[in-house]
């Protein structure tokens, strides 16, 4: 048997690929789909009158925030339209509450500050966490979100406990979707802490891989019913439905909350790139262009999952204690190997010319107690590469059990 696997791992290294899978990066073919975000403006003047190549507007153009409000399903008033990544806003939230205190609470610093952390999850949360003195805790999560047993008993006896990420749709890396009961749960559970928040990263919110565009409950309203308006942040961005690196970014929250942020945020910056957000409008006008322009991603990304998971079928559906996750959206698929494989899987995939995300990477400080998570990126890579990639993970994997 090792023999065997050994020989076609063997001759799968001399095909001499290079492909760099480490992230889920829009192809180029997707990338193309906004490329009438640089037709000329035939004006550079907002709704309210806002020379938009001047300063101001800190809460971004009102049709911007009229934009992310449809999208989001909320008043345009809630929401936020600031940076072209979602992930800077996250950034600033925990930073203002580090150094300013949230609405309900004083500020973090000087206090012993964990936050809970879902997992298999996404590793630039953690590394914000990390990076800021903030303590993570694991809290495993299974088909419909995390163990809200779990999370109800901490939070309700830990008053260090200030928050918690979630990726309610289509989870990094295992395309987990939130059920109803989870997020009414996440919304009336009672905390230690009153300046407890739920960073709530919806990346995926429009990226379906199936007809089926799965809808979840709404968290704000949620919170805001069950009298802790407060709680929950959302962000989201078109970092992944436009240009990946010249995207506008959101955040949805209650009144106080956006009030709270626009005091702080006024100190950082005199005003947004609003010629983006002008442009950004112009091309996406609303819910329905979006959801045409997802349908076209969608086209050119599912081949390439279904191509992935052909692969792990052919050579791993035989193979005891691996597994992997068949998402209905998002941008990854989670590879589940033996305890203890991931990392000499990742090595020999490496080795074989396959760049992955690092082993431990979809866990706090960089450690799956079990090694045994591998998050899978099909978007890059062109059609045939990523079958030929599957394939070599895969060999990969087969020879790292066998050894």
């Amino acid at each position: 048997m090792t023999l065997a696997v050994q020989t076609q791992y063997d001759a799968f290294k001399e095909r001499g690929l290079k492909l760099d899978m480490s992230r889920g990066k829009p192809a180029p073919e997707q990338l193309d789909l906004s490329n009438a975000l640089m037709a000329p403006l035939h004006s550079f003047t907002a709704l309210d009158g806002t020379d938009c190549r001047n300063y101001g507007l800190g809460v971004g153009l009102p049709e911007a925030r009229a934009l992310f409000g449809q999208l989001l399903g909320v008043p345009a008033a809630q929401v936020i339209v600031d940076s072209s990544a979602s992930l800077s806003l996250m950034h600033d939230v925990i930073v203002y509450a580090l150094l300013n205190g949230a609405p309900g609470g004083q500020p973090w610093v000087g206090q012993q500050v964990s936050f809970l952390c879902p997992v298999p999850g996404y590793d630039r949360h953690f590394s914000i966490c990390e990076a800021r003195g903030i303590k993570m805790i694991n809290i495993p999560l299974g088909d419909d979100g995390p163990d809200m047993d779990l999370v109800e008993r901490l939070v309700a006896a830990d008053a260090s406990i200030k928050g918690m990420w979630c990726v309610p749709k289509y989870s990094n890396p295992s395309g987990t979707v939130y059920s109803d009961a989870v997020v009414a749960r996440l919304a009336a559970m009672k905390t230690a802490a009153p300046d407890f928040r739920i960073m709530w990263d919806d990346a995926y919110r429009f990226h379906h891989l199936t007809e089926e565009s799965i809808v979840i409950a709404d968290i704000l309203d949620a919170c805001a019913k069950a009298g802790n308006a407060e709680r929950a942040i959302v962000f989201a961005s078109t970092s992944k439905v436009s240009w990946a690196g010249s995207g506008i970014a959101a955040l949805a929250a209650s009144p106080a909350n956006i009030a709270w942020w626009t005091k702080h945020a006024g100190i950082r910056s005199i005003g947004p790139d609003k010629i983006n957000q002008l442009r950004h409008v112009a091309f996406l006008k609303d819910a329905a262009t979006v959801d045409a322009l997802m349908a076209a991603h969608r086209a050119l990304l599912k081949p390439k999952f279904d191509a992935v998971l052909a692969q792990f079928e052919a050579h791993l559906g035989a193979v005891d204690g691996v597994s992997w996750t068949v998402p209905k959206g998002g941008y990854f698929i989670d590879l589940v190997t033996p305890k203890g494989a991931a990392k000499r899987t990742i090595a020999l995939a490496k080795e074989a010319g396959i760049t992955l995300t690092p082993a431990g990477a979809a866990y706090p400080y960089g450690v799956d107690p079990e090694d045994s998570h591998i998050r899978i990126a099909p978007s890059f890579p062109s059609l045939p590469e990523i079958g030929q990639a599957a394939e070599g993970i895969a060999l990969a994997l087969k020879l790292a059990v066998a050894q």
